[in-house]
């Protein structure tokens, strides 16, 4: 082969195709920050004795234990409530793993990786504690509820969810 012979050009690179991994990662790393919050502000900063410490502004650490669904919706003290909630919660992160297996696009992934997270994370809460801990308070900003970070990591997969749906809607769509 001669000097001047031209090099092959190598082929374009693939993307890297997506996988359930990618959503079970996001799962790992989203219940990793809440078991450790909640761990921190129950064991370290004594929230559930303290009540609520104020942070900056209109942020608070407020200790709530939420026995009943989301935003404490359909509160229900009974012992029976507590694993029909979790059974639920369970059910829900077993559908969505099962989701995320034939899922290859990075929102949905993304989604389900948060929700999944979020979803494990209060359940084992009702496990432990028989109740959700709870403890980000926002409601000097007029938003009644205190809620952790499962829920704000299933609230943010949800909308996103919403969001691919509404997307892949479009595209779909036959132009005029």
């Amino acid at each position: 082969m001669s000097e001047d012979a031209p090099v092959p050009a190598a082929p374009p690179e693939a993307k890297p195709k997506l996988g359930p991994a990618t959503a079970y990662m996001i799962a790992v790393g989203v219940l990793m920050a809440d078991q450790g919050s909640k761990r921190y502000v129950i064991e370290a900063m004594h929230l559930p004795a303290v009540g609520s410490i104020e942070l900056a502004g209109p942020l608070h650490f407020t200790m709530v234990w939420n026995r009943g669904v989301s935003f404490g919706l359909f509160t229900a003290d009974q012992g029976v409530m507590r694993w029909v909630l979790g059974g639920f919660s369970a059910l829900v992160a077993i559908l969505l793993i099962v989701w995320a297996r034939r899922q290859h696009r990075p929102l949905v992934l993304t989604a389900l990786g948060l929700v999944i997270g979020g979803a494990i994370g209060n359940l084992i809460d009702r496990v432990k504690f028989g109740a959700v801990a709870d403890f980000i308070d926002l409601s000097r900003m007029f938003f009644p509820w205190v809620f952790n970070v499962a829920d704000s990591a299933i609230t943010i997969g949800v909308i996103l969810l919403l969001l691919d749906s509404v997307r892949n809607d479009r595209l779909s769509r036959p132009s005029a």
